[in-house]
């Protein structure tokens, strides 16, 4: 499961995300196109976790399952 499907399995739209964390929506959407990494605080972290309902692991993967879909669509 990547970033944008840990999203939309709670219907949660970017903005809402973003507004949660305290982070800009433009990060949100490059966290699930994989262009970037999330570069949070701790506790920033701990509330996307929350939010999403994962542990810290599964938000791990979730990254670099972005990071790699988005790798396959460069060309």
């Amino acid at each position: 499961m990547d970033m944008k499907q840990l999203r939309e399995r709670l219907n949660l739209r970017t903005v809402d995300v973003a507004s949660k964390v305290g982070v800009g929506e433009s990060s949100v959407r490059n966290w699930e196109k994989g262009r970037t990494i999330p570069k949070l605080r701790i506790d920033q972290t701990a509330a996307l976790c929350k939010l999403y309902g994962c542990s810290i692991e599964e938000l791990d993967q979730a990254v670099k399952e972005s990071i790699a879909n988005a790798s396959q669509y460069q060309d």
